[in-house]
């Protein structure tokens, strides 16, 4: 077995390293924070949603980002600056914006989310985990008939994959989402997948962490990564504030911050952070409150129950590393709560935060071997970190173990940047 330094102690690092140890590894992760998870996986959506699993570069998207820019209360914010990188990676996804390259996306992406929700369900299995989960599915809610008459090609894409779903008219919305009945004259209808799951990432991502660190994982934190150093064409070593960390293996998930500490190894890694917003809101009537997650399709605002919190995520930010929390920002979730759940939580006690989301242009995450024998990449996860989070370790400690994944990543590593994208026959 081998020594496996992980950079990261996000879900995404802390679940490989939780599955690295599970096989026999001696692991160490390392991470500038001061516990895990109080980044990105720090207060997202709380949506565990394998039905959702679709890539943002999509037939028609240019021409929604245009509306969504002038709504009032858009769900896109784009800030734009003289950043050679945001240039390229916004020409990148426009690049995808089709068809053909969505349909390869799509199967790309579609089965390694399921495999991660599966996953996560045997983990609780196995080791009773509980982080405030919830399975009784997701609600996309459409205000208008418009999105209503258009759901035909989202339900083609489901049938082809095979993800469960109940296309419901108002009366269905409500019995699923009983706290909707005072609200009835706000929407038309609604799609539920019964398949997908909530849960507070933070709260797993601790747990997890403290079971890893019971069974041998040592966790380095408050230790900043400064770089990484080659020898005879593999990586040698960690430069950290604690010094040089060596390992036979290493594996950067760093999210957003990946392309940063891997470029200076001739590593072009096309992720670039994406900044989305969530308030936690404190319930104050539960049946008031969602029971599981509802997605306002209008505004993109996922509004999802969390214990005895509703967690509202939303907005994608494109200005860089910009971690400004914009009050307009807030308002826009507060709205959407608000319109739907008037009676659910206090929004005056509401805490704001933001976090940057680690986007490829082609929506698939990136996980797999380099051009060097031992350093590996899990990251790019985008809006679906929560999603792909077990999956990702799962196969990724199977890949390193020398053992063939239950899922194929052939298609998810790196070296698909450097190939023309396969694809379907007309």
């Amino acid at each position: 077995m081998a020594k496996v330094l992980i950079l990261g102690g996000g879900v995404i690092g802390v679940t490989a390293a939780y599955y690295l140890n599970q096989q026999g590894h001696e692991v160490e992760v390392v991470d500038r924070q001061s516990g895990p998870a109080l980044e990105t996986s720090f207060a997202n959506a709380g949506e565990v949603s394998p039905g959702y699993s679709s890539p943002w570069a999509g037939p028609g998207v240019p021409v929604k980002a245009v509306k969504w820019l002038l709504m009032h209360f858009g769900p896109l914010v784009i800030r734009p600056k003289v950043d050679p990188a945001m240039i390229v990676w916004c020409l990148q996804m426009l690049r995808n914006c089709t068809e053909a390259r969505y349909a390869v996306n799509k199967r790309r992406m579609v089965p390694i989310a399921e495999y991660s929700r599966d996953c996560l369900k045997q983990l609780r299995a196995d080791i009773g985990i509980q982080y405030d989960e919830r399975q009784q599915g997701t609600l996309q809610l459409f205000r208008t008939q418009a999105q209503v008459d258009h759901t035909g090609g989202d339900i083609e894409v489901l049938k082809q994959f095979g993800v469960p779903f109940d296309v419901l008219d108002q009366e269905g919305c409500i019995r699923a989402e009983p706290a909707l009945a005072g609200v009835r004259d706000k929407f038309k209808g609604g799609l539920r997948l019964p398949g997908d799951e909530t849960g507070d990432c933070k709260m797993f991502t601790e747990r997890l962490a403290k079971i890893a660190a019971d069974n041998g994982v040592r966790f380095r934190f408050n230790t900043a990564i400064k770089g990484i150093a080659i020898e005879s064409g593999k990586i040698a070593g960690v430069d950290t504030s604690a010094g040089i960390l060596k390992a036979d293996i290493y594996v950067a998930a760093l999210g957003s911050y990946t392309p940063i500490i891997v470029k200076p190894l001739g590593l072009t890694v096309p992720v670039f952070p994406i900044k989305g917003y969530s308030i936690t809101v404190p319930i104050t009537d539960a049946a008031g409150a969602p029971e599981s997650t509802v997605m306002d399709e209008t505004y993109k605002v996922a509004i999802t129950r969390l214990g005895d919190r509703i967690r509202v995520g939303g907005t994608a930010e494109i200005s860089g590393y910009d971690l400004t929390l914009h009050a307009a920002r807030r308002a826009t979730l507060e709205h959407s709560v608000g319109d739907l759940f008037p009676r659910g939580g206090d929004l005056s006690k509401a805490t704001f935060w933001c976090g940057l989301r680690p986007m490829t242009p082609d929506g698939p995450p990136i996980i797999g071997k380099t051009k060097y024998d031992n350093l590996y990449l899990s990251t790019g996860h985008g809006t679906l970190g929560w999603t792909m989070a077990c999956g990702s370790g799962r196969v990724l400690a199977d890949t390193i173990s020398g053992k063939k994944p239950e899922v194929d990543i052939s298609e998810l590593n790196l070296s698909r940047y450097a190939r023309p994208a396969r694809v379907p026959s007309p």
